[in-house]
């Protein structure tokens, strides 16, 4: 199956997506900027670059798209249709290497706290960010 955009359109809708700084991140960082939380952030020193670091309670948050790391069984984790192999191959390494820095980061005593997008979304949204606060301070 061929692509349903043409080649300089597919390049253009590419170029839009943020690996830092995402609505999703973004929206995290000032739920915990305003509940006192300071954090460092991606820090490449660390395995994988997490999005924030917490140095004073050694634990790291990953914020990932649902897409971009295979959020198994999540209605937002569609393979496309197009260049279907291609896209396997990819989210697949984006898995390994996330599950590489995870076990990194835990061997040198980081605790690590992963949130995908979708439990980001309104109807989640105030859940998921109490568990992370109380997550934080545990």
């Amino acid at each position: 199956m061929t692509d349903v955009h043409d080649k300089k359109t597919r390049s253009y809708n590419m170029s839009r997506i943020r690996s830092k700084d995402t609505k999703p991140e973004i929206l995290v960082r000032k739920f915990l900027f305003r509940k006192g939380f300071r954090y460092k952030l991606h820090d490449r020193a660390l395995p994988g670059t997490p999005d924030l670091v917490f140095p004073k309670y050694k634990t790291v948050v990953f914020i990932h798209g649902c897409f971009w790391h295979g959020h198994e069984g999540c209605e937002y984790f569609v393979i496309p249709h197009t260049r279907r192999e291609w896209w396997i191959d990819k989210i697949n390494r984006n898995k390994q290497v996330d599950a590489e820095s995870t076990r990194k980061l835990s061997t040198l005593g980081w605790k690590i706290i992963t949130i995908f997008e979708c439990s980001l979304r309104p109807k989640n949204r105030e859940k998921t960010l109490s568990q992370l606060e109380s997550e934080l301070i545990k």
